[in-house]
């Protein structure tokens, strides 16, 4: 068949489409969408029934930084600072020495038992799984709305979206030492540190200024406002990058920082930026799977299954417990972020850089690494709300008590009609300076018999009936008070 932008399209339609058919009926069986993801990808390719060749690693790589960015800028811009704060340390501490210590020990096991794999390559292979996967970890976790004691939820999630920077330096250095042996370790370790920096202030700068330009740039059109986000969240990572600091750490905390301020529209920007990142995902495991050949898989799952067992019952326990050993923490705990150890898109992206730069062993270190990331997901990402059950910092899930009958049944399809009173705050001042709740928005006002489309621009009068989409009872609850109570004194609305 010959490949035309039509067919490119049909196909790409087809496979996405079967993408989220086949992982809605994942959970069902309690199996990780992404598994599916990566199987339809395989299934698609030149060993599969769909005979796609699909041979181009750099290719592959861009898709994953594309898509890690927004991976990446989504889950830091729905996590909640002080939710972070209280075990932030905890959490940079997995996401630079936990990195470290698992590379090391993978590494030395790698060259221990491969034949053939020198102490760089085998560090070079560790440190290509060294990380937590954001994009594995984000979506099981909300996907399964696991709730967790003692804020394991963030610190899961804030190592997770902070440690690929790590890993990455950690496979750059070690790439290079195993091209060139005589390279200067200390070199790489200075460049490792410059980019840390680098990228970390760099994130903090950027997500400074997006949020004064959000606030500052008045737009006529709601859907236009995460666009600008889109283009200031790459100019963040080419910036960084360009200026030598770490382009997905500053993403990350860029996002992070816009997401702790008001800002206009935001629980537009977040639903926005969530649906977005599960494209990205289904596309980036969909590349992946393309990009492997299983027949090439069957001579190293030996050595993968073995691998695969020491990083999840040694190497991650191992620099789980030395990194928070330090730290006042439940012993059910740690072992819970010892399990949640999960291996997903980012080493095998990690994993492309060997194959572009023509090492000897590159195409073996790919799909181990390959392996490595399915069996992670397979049995880490099933089993992971059993094992919480199991360690006992599961909690049962929250039930809302709504105070009014019209929220009795409320759920996230719900549509509720709030009356904007007279004398409210909001009366006469624009849409984008009420601080809605993150999973609330207005999807249309009536007006008298008028119905009108919203957007940031549009000023509200008093009378004005809105019809509200809330995910819960509690953000219902809060919008309702926000539009019918009146203001004290006639107090204007708070800046945005």
């Amino acid at each position: 068949m010959n490949i035309t932008i039509g067919n490119s399209i049909l196909i790409g339609s087809i496979l996405l489409f079967v993408s989220i058919l086949a992982g809605q009926r994942a959970y069902r069986f309690g199996i990780p969408a992404l598994v599916l993801f990566l199987a339809v990808g395989m299934l698609a390719g030149t060993d599969g029934i769909g005979g796609i060749n699909f041979d181009s690693p750099p290719i592959a790589q861009f898709i994953g930084v594309i898509a890690l960015n927004f991976i990446l800028f989504s889950g830091g811009l729905d996590t909640e600072w002080r939710s972070v704060r209280p075990v932030m340390w905890q959490g940079v501490t997995l996401s630079t020495a936990g990195v470290l210590l698992t590379a090391i020990s993978t590494g030395l096991f790698v060259h221990w038992v491969v034949p053939g794999f020198t102490l760089f390559e085998g560090l070079l292979l560790g440190s290509i799984v060294s990380s937590t996967d954001a994009a594995a970890v984000f979506s099981i976790l909300r996907s399964k709305n696991l709730k967790l004691k003692d804020n394991l939820r963030p610190i899961l999630e804030f190592e997770s979206g902070s440690n690929d920077p790590m890993a990455y330096l950690l496979t750059i250095a070690c790439l290079g030492l195993v091209i060139d042996p005589a390279a200067s370790v200390g070199g790489a370790i200075l460049r490792f540190v410059i980019q840390i920096a680098v990228g970390g202030g760099a994130g903090i700068l950027f997500g400074i200024a997006m949020v004064w330009v959000v606030r500052r740039v008045k737009l006529g059109y709601m859907g236009l406002y995460p666009v600008m986000v889109i283009a200031l969240m790459y100019f963040t990572y080419a910036a960084t990058d360009l200026i030598g600091g770490n382009g997905f750490l500053a993403v990350y905390l860029s996002a992070l920082w816009l997401g702790n301020h008001r800002i206009p529209h935001r629980g537009t920007m977040l639903n926005f930026f969530d649906g977005f990142a599960w494209l990205m995902q289904i596309i980036l495991f969909l590349a992946l799977g393309l990009l492997v050949y299983p027949s090439q898989i069957v001579p190293v799952i030996g050595i993968g299954v073995l691998v695969s067992l020491f990083m999840i019952l040694v190497a991650r326990p191992v620099s789980v417990f030395l990194s928070l050993l330090f730290f006042r923490m439940p012993l059910r705990s740690k072992t819970f972020i010892s399990w949640v150890g999960l291996r997903g898109a980012v080493p095998i992206v990690f994993a492309t850089y060997p194959l572009i730069a023509g090492i000897d062993k590159a195409g073996m270190i790919f799909n181990i690494v390959f392996f490595i990331s399915l069996i992670s997901i397979l049995i880490q990402g099933t089993t992971l709300p059993l094992f919480a059950k199991w360690m006992k910092v599961s909690e049962p899930e929250e039930q809302m008590i709504g105070t009014r009958p019209e929220w009795e049944a409320a759920d996230v399809s719900n549509m509720i009609e709030i009356p904007v009173v007279p004398g409210n705050t909001y009366v006469g001042h624009l849409v984008s300076e009420a601080p809605f709740p993150d999973g609330s928005r207005i999807t249309q006002l009536r007006r008298g018999d008028a119905r009108i489309v919203v957007t940031g621009s549009t000023r509200l009068e008093a009378g004005d009936r809105l019809i509200v989409a809330s995910q819960n009872r509690s953000e219902a609850e809060i919008v309702y008070r926000l539009f019918t109570e009146s203001a004290p004194n006639g107090n204007p609305a708070p800046e945005s």
